[in-house]
């Protein structure tokens, strides 16, 4: 039945004035953050611009026996080397207006404090996207900015090219920098054998890996191995019955290995880290400051000053190319 004529409504030609709006006084955030780096691995204090530190290893066991009253034959000492990692300062900045920071506003009441919190957050992702990828090293140079070596540019002795790939290298440390790994032409397929011999090169040198990081395809991936353990769920009989097809650790001849979902590594690659051997080294830790008012605005800066401690690379692994 259609309105009486002359009838008021919400919308059209007969709307009637001073209609309210319906906000909802929350913001709803959606963010895709993930800081296992930041958040687990050790932090250490910097003093200088390019941070230093000794690695070592024992010689190859041979064998060692000697004659009845050799005299001493003195073998040559292998000593520590040392190895280092440029500090990168990481900043955010934000300006809010005096008028902006006046008015009513729908889901915060202080723009700045909102705005401050945020982009702490911001900034925090953009160090752990540096920590976990493919960021060589690089010293100050006119307008360029120095930037610290990544994790996975670190990881050159214990490096597995995924199934049928080739031409995927790592030139590690060499001269003070840490140089960018090459992906390659060709990329293949990642499975278990690939990543027990990344895990076996790790434990051989000594190290003792934890946690493997993988992003989404590869996590996918791993969750279809075969393998020798079957989880039952008992459920009762008014609940529904539950389906895994995750794995959230894998056990090899070299330990029990927690496998972690990370946003930011990158889908060629699967990492296999041995945590004590990383650090985090900070020359600045992230702070806020206001910075000179110069007009009827807010202004705010972020900065840090930090850098990926890798204290032994032999410790951990990593497969690469993987398709």
């Amino acid at each position: 039945m259609p309105a009486l004529t002359g009838t008021n409504h919400t919308y059209g030609v007969g709307t009637a004035g001073g209609l309210r709006e319906d906000l909802e006084d929350v913001i709803w955030d959606l963010f895709a953050e993930d800081t296992w780096a930041l958040t687990n691995l050790d932090k250490v204090d910097a003093s200088a611009v390019y941070h230093e530190w000794l690695t070592d290893t024992l010689v190859a066991p041979a064998a060692n026996r000697q004659v009845e009253g050799d005299d001493a034959a003195f073998t040559s000492i292998v000593h520590p080397a040392r190895v280092g990692n440029y500090q990168q300062i990481s900043s955010k900045m934000f300006i809010i207006s005096g008028t902006l920071e006046s008015v009513s506003k729908a889901g915060r009441k202080k723009e700045a404090a909102r705005q401050a919190m945020k982009q702490m957050r911001e900034l925090k992702q953009d160090m752990e996207f540096a920590i976990v990828r493919n960021q060589g090293s690089s010293a100050p140079a006119g307008a360029t900015a120095r930037s610290t070596a990544s994790m996975e540019s670190w990881l050159a002795t214990n490096e597995i090219l995924a199934t049928n790939t080739s031409s995927a290298t790592t030139p590690g440390f060499a001269a003070g920098s840490v140089a960018a790994p090459t992906d390659g032409t060709t990329t293949g397929a990642f499975g278990v054998a690939s990543l027990n011999l990344a895990l076996q090169g790790a434990w051989s040198a000594g190290g003792q890996v934890t946690t493997i990081l993988t992003g989404p395809t590869q996590k996918l991936v791993m969750d279809n191995f075969t393998g020798i353990a079957t989880r039952f769920v008992d459920n009762g009989r008014s609940q529904p019955a539950s389906i895994i097809g995750a794995a959230a650790m894998y056990v090899s001849s070299f330990g029990t290995h927690a496998i972690r979902l990370h946003r930011h590594v990158r889908n060629s690659v699967v990492l296999c880290l041995d945590p004590e051997y990383w650090a985090i080294s900070f020359l600045r830790r992230p702070f806020t400051t206001d910075l000179a008012k110069t007009g009827d605005a807010e202004k705010k800066a972020m900065y840090t000053e930090w850098g990926v401690v890798c204290r032994n690379e032999r410790a951990s692994a990593k497969i690469v190319a993987c398709a």
